[in-house]
Order: structure tokens, then sequence, then C-alpha cells
């Protein structure tokens, strides 16, 4: 056997490894490196495009994407409640208050429209968005906050609505029902018949109270109804504040009822007819409409596509059972 080692033979002539077989292997591994270089490129390009995208999306549906306050120039700032008065909805005061503060603090908005179309919800954040319109109101004394009305204002929606420095009504809106439930179920005894017992363990002798497997006794029921009873008592005095002289007083008026809105004007429970475009047309002068409604972000819809607010919601839906509320 030979000792010349096998690479030695490449430059015989007539080996198998000629110099165009080995130029072609060498354009043959350019042309590699060269297509792995533009699949790179075309990678770090829809990324980017990806990302762009993802960046649009989070302007165009999150609080980002709200109005300007430099150049919208003379206009009527409208803020939307539609739905019901919740901790972490539409209507939640972490949502509404934001946009009345913008809505008042631009340089250009002329006056302030608060569209209301709500049955009604927790008098917490009702008597919040209360509180806070009052404050605007001395803070911004030049400019007026009006309520419209849509198809509903009524319990918490009318909380809000009387801070306003007018109520306009359609003639078939429904307003009022200016009282406070507390509702539940009881299963004692359908328990009982199916011979289910309750084992409910507390520390604390009302812990269990508005348990729906746990009769409810005569003292927890007259303390219900004295929790009530006081913040009825505040709605009362919210509405009689708001209202003032206007308010033709009668026995039903706090009693629950609703009515439809030509009732309501004579009851003093709003003031005239309109709408979003006649009220900035006619009353605040100003025909050009800039909507504040600080709308639901990108984030959220997203969670809330994959479920991830499912678990707080359950949670809520149990416990705004039993709480009080203004519907």
């Amino acid at each position: 056997m030979s000792d010349t080692p096998l690479n030695a033979q490449s430059d015989k002539p007539g080996n198998s490894v000629n110099g165009w077989e080995r130029e072609l292997l060498e354009k043959l591994a350019m042309e590699t490196l060269k297509e792995q270089r533009l699949r790179r490129r075309w990678g770090i390009f829809f990324k980017f495009v990806l990302v762009a995208l993802v960046l649009v999306g989070f302007y165009q549906f999150s609080d980002y994407g709200a109005p300007e306050m430099e150049n919208l120039g003379h206009h009527t700032a409208l803020v939307d409640i539609d739905g019901a008065i919740d901790v972490d909805g539409p209507g939640s005061a972490q949502t509404v208050i934001p946009a009345l503060n913008r809505a008042f603090a631009d340089v250009g908005s002329a006056g302030i429209i608060l569209r209301i179309n709500s049955p009604g919800g927790s008098p917490v954040q009702a008597g919040m968005i209360n509180d806070e319109i009052g404050r605007l109101r001395k803070e911004y004394p030049q400019k007026k906050l009006y309520v419209v009305v849509d198809e509903i204002c009524a319990s918490g929606g009318y909380y809000i609505a009387v801070a306003a420095d007018k109520i306009y009504v359609n003639k078939a809106s429904v307003v009022g029902s200016i009282g406070v439930l507390m509702d539940g179920f009881g299963f004692t005894g359908l328990m009982d018949k199916l011979g289910v017992e309750r084992r409910l363990m507390t520390a604390g002798e009302n812990k269990g109270f508005m348990d729906p497997f746990s009769p409810q006794t005569e003292r927890q029921k007259a303390y219900s109804q004295t929790m009530l009873d006081e913040i009825h008592h505040q709605f009362i005095d919210a509405v009689r504040k708001g209202r003032g002289d206007r308010l033709k007083e009668t026995p039903e008026m706090f009693s629950g009822l609703f009515w439809i809105g030509t009732k309501a004007v004579a009851m003093g429970l709003a003031d005239d007819f309109g709408t979003v475009d006649t009220v900035a047309r006619d009353v605040i002068k100003a025909e050009n409409i800039v909507d504040y409604t600080q709308k639901e972000g990108l984030p959220e819809r997203v969670l809330k596509k994959f479920g991830a607010a499912v678990g707080t919601g359950a949670a809520s839906t149990i416990w705004k059972g039993n709480l009080p509320g203004l519907r």
C-alpha cells in the first residue's frame, strides 16, 4: 500500500476531484450562505412588521388613542356611560372619572355632555362619580355639565345624573327608580327536602350572614333593612341636593318607581327634552362633538378573550347577588 496521502492526489492529472469540481462546491457553499442570510433578513423583517402591528393595535384600542388636548378647537366634550354602574365595567368610577377630568380640563371644551344609558348598579361607584362631578363643577365654574338620557337612566344611573347642571331626556326614556335593593336566594327548604345538611363553620356569630344555604334570623333581616334605609337616605339627599327647587316631590317619588321622560320632566326629575346633538348645538353652542369616553384597551380585550378575567368575573357575580345595589 502506498504511503502517499489521499489529498496529495488532488493535483495529479486525471484525479476525480478536478479544479472545476472544487469551483462548483465553492459556488454551492456560497449560494447556501446567501440563502441563509436572506432567510434571516426576511425573518427580521417579518418580526419588525409584527411588532409594528402590535404597537399600532395598542395605540388604536388603548387610552393612548385618546384625543390630544391641544388641537381640538371649540367643541362639546362627550362622555358615555353605557351599561351597569359597576366596579369594572364601562360605568365604573375608574373609567368615567378620568374621562370627565380630561373633558373639563381641555381648554377647547365649551361644555360637557354625559350621556347615560344605565339601569343602575353599585351605590359606591355611583356616589364616587357624583362626588367627582360636584368637585369638577366647582373647579371649572365656567363649564356646564349636562346629562342626556338615552333609553334608561335609573337608580345608580340617576344618582349620577342629579349631579349635572341639567338633565335632558327623550319623551319615552325611563327615569327614576330612586331606591335600593339587596337580592339573593335561600335554599334551606329545598335542602331539608333533599336531606342535605349545611356544614358551615364560622368565627363570629354573623360571619355567615346572607349565606344562601343557612336560615336568616330576624335580627339579620332587621340589620339588612337598616343598612338599606341608610343608603336610600344617601340617595334621596343626593337627589334633593342636585335637583333643588325643581323637584316636585310626591309620596311615590322615592319609592323605587320609575317614569317615562314626559312624566319625569313634569315631576322635576328632568329639565327638558333633547339629544346629544341638540344640546351641543342649541345649549352649549358648539356643534363639534369630541368623544372623551375611556375605551377598553387592547390588553383587556385580549385577556378577556382568553379567559383571564373568568375567575374575577365569577367571584364578582357571586358577591353582587348579596351586596346592596341601586338597580
